[in-house]
């Protein structure tokens, strides 16, 4: 599973412009499904048949990564920018820009008397122009851009930009290549926009209509040094969500997902994140309401260019959502 989650994590796909993330989703799950479509919002849909009479459940992870959008271009060739989901300043400083076209740029900022007044409208990337039109025969007003960055394994862990989400998309399809049997009918949804609003998984939960939903991303860990007290460290397995800022879990999924782990062996641990959200907020709202849980893999450094991850947490995961799909949902 390394060469697909670094295939995927160095994919270039922020909100609302990955196309390229969902064509490489489509050729890497359709031997195992029975449908691949992709729906109005650009969302990838791959469907499972189980049983006639099984459970329709929705397993949602979201394709799009964080970004930034060109807004102006100044006299010089600068381009000023604004954001494409939760990013911060400071772990833009001297990093690269990868537009859609492969032009390269650099983050770079004016001068500033107090660093903490940096504001990403001090900002600006350098793609190494001299003039207005130079840039603008490259970047256009509205192109987005990514950080650029490599994908690397360094024992059990993975160190790359795009973990949030592109490890649960990998999660997904490999769930998929390993349910043999199941008695119920599964929808693997790759979600689009959930940086900005969890748009994609608000069209495609309707257009399902699933019994129920479980979303996989990541969450954030307590095991860094001096970090916000939280129950989740890497390496420690699956993390069961109880609660976000855009859902508290439907026990009943959430039950079924540690009753299933307990009989199985597979490590996990519970997660109650103090702000953020996930898929599964949009999910669990669908026309009456779905009962909605979430699976989510722990990650260090969150929405910035090196986050990282623990395979073993990945490969929990993995069993987790297999083992859960196997079993008939009452």
């Amino acid at each position: 599973m390394q060469d697909l989650i670094k295939r995927l994590a160095e994919l270039y796909g922020p909100a609302g412009s990955e196309e390229r993330v969902a064509v490489y989703i489509q050729e890497s799950i359709r031997p195992v499904v029975h449908e691949v479509y992709t729906d109005p919002m650009g969302s990838v849909v791959a469907v499972k048949r189980g049983a006639a009479d099984g459970k329709k459940i929705m397993l949602a992870a979201h394709m799009d990564e964080i970004g930034v959008m060109v807004t102006d271009i100044d006299e010089k060739g600068f381009l000023r920018f604004s954001n494409i989901g939760g990013i911060s300043p400071f772990t833009l400083i001297g990093q690269r820009a990868e537009f859609a076209d492969g032009t390269i740029g650099v983050f770079g900022f004016e001068k500033v008397d107090d660093m903490r007044d940096l504001k990403l409208n001090k900002m600006y990337i350098d793609i190494g122009a001299s003039s207005k039109e130079e840039a603008a025969a490259k970047v256009n007003i509205g192109d987005s851009a990514v950080i650029h960055r490599e994908c690397i394994v360094q024992g059990r862990r993975v160190i790359g930009k795009a973990m949030d989400n592109r490890i649960g998309c990998a999660v997904l399809i490999e769930t998929a290549r390993r349910l043999q049997d199941s008695p119920n009918e599964v929808y693997f949804v790759f979600t689009t926009q959930e940086e900005v609003g969890l748009r994609g998984a608000r069209t495609a939960a309707y257009s399902v209509d699933p019994d129920y939903g479980i979303a996989v991303d990541v969450t954030a860990t307590g095991d860094t040094p001096e970090a916000q007290r939280m129950a989740v460290s890497l390496g420690k397995g699956a993390a069961i969500k109880v609660k976000d800022n855009s859902v508290i879990t439907h026990p009943v999924v959430r039950n079924l997902l540690i009753d299933t782990a307990k009989a199985k062996g597979i490590a996990y641990q519970m997660e109650v994140l103090e702000w953020g959200g996930t898929d599964a907020g949009s999910i669990h709202l669908t026309r009456s309401g779905v009962p909605t849980g979430a699976v989510s893999v722990p990650c260090r450094y969150v929405h910035t260019p090196s986050e990282m991850v623990d395979l073993d947490d990945v490969e929990a995961c993995v069993q987790l959502l297999t083992a859960v799909l196997e079993r008939p949902w009452q």
